[in-house]
């Protein structure tokens, strides 16, 4: 108690541990009985405490050391929690959730409604028909359009009544399809894609045959506007290939037997694109660091579905920086280090391309724990297979590679919010496979209560030192509560002034709130993915878990200055969200980006050298902006024509400090193996963002592109993937470009 501390003499070289105990609803216990015992030791030295009536104890005089704390209450699970001294004296605050021992997992409401059925006769029982390659046959072929342009991303559908069994393909980027193991018998073959019309053809297949069949596909006429009675009418779609976003879409199969396709409420925020910059008008460039991936991501959902994305789902810099490349690792005591290349620009005649490579060094040490705070999204909208069955199987997988004293939580929200699973370490990982396998979807969404929540829960958990993470997993579909963007935005901003940082995993289609998500990770100093497949899960948290978890340099900030002596103009590709003003750069106060273990981040500037011509502006004819009459190029001193451009770079330690400066002198003489497929990427994204039909830059990057499946050096492994993605959109370009045509 206080009077028995109040006569103690407590060494001023020593360390106190001020703690808090909740349970399971986070409300206060008291009365828990708390031990410190140094590692190692049994010399009846350990230290007892009790919480009083908010939760609270003390215990004071530690030296340095390694400790083990534990608390223990009837009818409560005792915890344990390891805590390392390292330097004294030092305060050292601890949290801890002590849950009720009447279940493994008490929390959030675990019941399943049931769900009324009107009555049902016999059900027929389901045959599931698995077709197995030995001693069977294969039908292959190629799907085209009637000029003979290859057709990607279409569905073929093989299907017989007796016995009944179906099996699908989407065509490749090359307009192949296969089915193997075939058996001998009758089958309906059909050819759908929108904006076609659905071809049908009926098939006998001998036992054993490998059948050949290509089809040529028509375009179907336009679209017609549907008005629904009783309901709002909803905006047509201008062309069947190209999603758009922020709209109430809703087509039928141009030849009427598809089905109607929900309305797609799907949210993206509208990005100006970067325009050209004089040099005497501007000489420098400011923004914040961006490592997502998940437009590259995403884009590369609607390509496999046979759709091209909305304009606005694209953002370069996130394309760019989804591929990792081998920049030098920093030396000394730097965290972070820099590299450039320059390179003639592949998409520009006379102009040149630059980059800059930032690279994050390793976690020199083992963090003194990690509390992981899983928020899940269990609302009604989750329940589609690539939601919430996908989060589960990615979460599942992910835990399996955590440590054993990482400590993990889970959180829920819908129409309410709740603790599902109360913090417990990974050496407990039975009890966190099932509370993940027990997640069920239904209700409205209220996402700013489960952030709260979350938040709360993180904080009575926090590890002085350690990795402290929310790892929101939603499809950013806020109907309850705060929904407003401004308000969620001021809410994060004020919480990762606590040390939590905000990652956020995105999943979903058709009401995808893909603006929402980055702004949380932007604010909340964390990473925004976009899952699309179980294996994009496996690269975001298996293969790159130490860069996602482990963050090494904050509020990291670029900022550029350009010499009128060699450089006339320039435009940063990308990035044009994360812009700063420049009295933000040596403002430590103002928010960053964040990089992790090891991770790298790809800046590019087009370039115009001096005396190059000016570039028009797109559709206009003329410059974008004129000439200044009274501003001179070739101030720049002699000494420096060598020069293209200097970054700096301003970073913090994880935690907030003084900031430090790095910087590079950019050099005509820089060359280096980066910049082929890092250009390759982003004039693929600018392509992407571009109206304009297939044409000359696309023909020659797919020549690029195919290059990088046969080139193998290692830069990055998802080179010949990236390669299918390219020819996959130029395909779907070139149909958009057939219906425009038709039409």
């Amino acid at each position: 108690g206080i009077e028995s501390r109040s006569s103690q003499v407590i060494p001023t070289d020593t360390a106190r541990i001020l703690g808090s105990i909740v349970g399971e609803d986070l409300t206060p216990l008291a009365d828990v009985v708390v031990t410190v015992a140094r590692e190692g030791r049994q010399d009846g030295t350990a230290r007892t405490s009790r919480t009083d009536a908010s939760g609270s104890f003390i215990v004071e005089g530690l030296p340095e050391g390694s400790y083990q704390l534990s608390a223990s209450m009837e009818t409560r699970q005792s915890v344990r929690k390891s805590i390392a001294i390292r330097r004294v004296p030092a305060v050292i605050r601890v949290g801890l959730v002590l849950a009720s021992d009447a279940s493994v997992l008490p929390m959030a409401n675990r019941e399943v409604p049931a769900v009324a059925q009107a009555p049902l006769g016999p059900a027929a029982p389901l045959r599931v028909v698995q077709w197995q390659p030995r001693g069977r046959g294969s039908l292959a072929g190629r799907v085209a359009d009637t000029q003979g342009g290859v057709i990607p991303g279409a569905t073929v559908t093989l299907s017989r009544q007796n016995p009944a069994g179906t099996a699908a393909a989407i065509t490749s980027s090359s307009g192949d399809y296969r089915f193997e193991g075939v058996p001998a018998g009758t089958y309906t073959l059909s050819f759908r894609l929108p904006g076609f019309l659905t071809a049908t053809r009926q098939i006998n297949l001998r036992d054993g045959e490998n059948r050949g069949l290509d089809q040529a596909l028509t375009v179907a006429g336009a679209t017609e506007t549907v008005t629904v009675a009783a309901q709002p009418a909803y905006a047509v779609v201008t062309s069947p290939l190209r999603a758009q976003s922020g709209q109430n879409n809703l087509m039928m199969a141009p030849d009427g037997a598809g089905a109607w396709r929900a309305p797609d409420t799907s949210s993206y925020a509208r990005v100006r694109p970067s325009r050209f910059m004089r040099t005497n008008d501007e000489p420098r460039s400011t923004f914040a660091a961006d490592v997502d991936t998940a437009s590259y991501t995403n884009t590369r959902r609607f390509l496999g579905q046979g759709t091209l994305p909305p304009v606005e789902a694209v953002r370069v810099e996130e394309f760019v920086n989804y591929f990792s490349f081998d920049y030098p690792e920093p030396s000394g005591k730097e965290t972070v280090s820099l590299t450039s290349e320059v390179s003639d620009c592949p998409w520009a005649p006379g102009h040149k391309l630059v980059l800059i490579g930032a690279r994050a060094k390793g976690a020199q040490l083992d963090s003194p724990g990690r509390s992981l705070v899983f928020l899940v999204d269990v609302s009604g909208s989750m329940a589609p297979a690539e939601r919430l069955p996908l989060l589960k199987a990615s979460l599942a997988l992910f835990v399996d590679t955590l440590r054993p004293d990482d400590e993990v939580s889970i959180v829920t929200y819908a129409g309410t919010s709740g603790v599902w699973l109360p913090p417990t370490t990974v050496r407990h990982l039975g009890r966190i496979q099932e509370a993940i396998a027990a997640l069920r979807a239904g209700g409205s969404t209220n996402g700013h209560a489960g952030l709260s929540l979350a938040y709360r829960l993180a904080r009575q958990q926090f590890i002085p030192g350690g990795v402290n993470r929310v790892l929101l997993a939603t499809d950013g579909d806020f109907n309850v509560g705060t929904t407003a963007n401004l308000d969620l935005q001021r809410f994060i901003e004020r919480e990762r002034q606590s040390g939590i940082f905000l990652s956020v995993l995105g999943v979903g289609t058709n009401n995808l709130q893909d603006g929402r998500m980055e702004m949380l990770a932007d604010k909340g100093n964390g990473h925004y993915a976009y899952l699309d497949s179980l294996s994009e899960a496996r690269r975001v948290l298996i293969r790159d878990a130490q860069a996602t978890l482990e963050t090494v340099a904050q509020d990291v900030k670029f900022q550029v200055e350009f010499n009128p002596a060699v450089v006339q103009g320039w435009r940063l590709v990308g990035y044009e969200n994360r812009a700063l003003s420049h009295d933000q750069f040596n403002d430590d106060r103002e928010d960053g980006g964040e990089l992790g273990d090891g991770q790298t981040v790809t800046v590019l500037y087009e370039v115009v050298p001096a005396g190059a011509p000016w570039p028009l502006e797109a559709g206009s004819g003329k410059p974008a902006v004129d000439p200044l009459r009274y501003q001179q190029a070739g101030a720049a001193p002699s000494a420096h024509r060598d020069e293209w451009l200097t970054v700096r770079v301003r970073y913090q330690a994880p935690g907030g400090s003084a900031s430090r400066l790095v910087s590079r002198a950019v050099r005509s003489g820089d060359r280096g193996r980066a910049l082929p497929l890092a250009a390759a990427v982003a004039e693929f994204g600018l392509l992407l963002r571009e109206e304009a039909p297939m044409n000359e830059r696309w023909a020659r990057l797919l020549t690029q592109v195919r290059a990088f499946k046969a080139d193998d050096d290692g830069v990055v492994a998802e080179r010949a993937g990236f390669a299918d993605v390219v020819e996959l959109a130029a395909g779907l370009k070139r149909v958009e470009q057939s219906i425009d045509r038709a039409r």
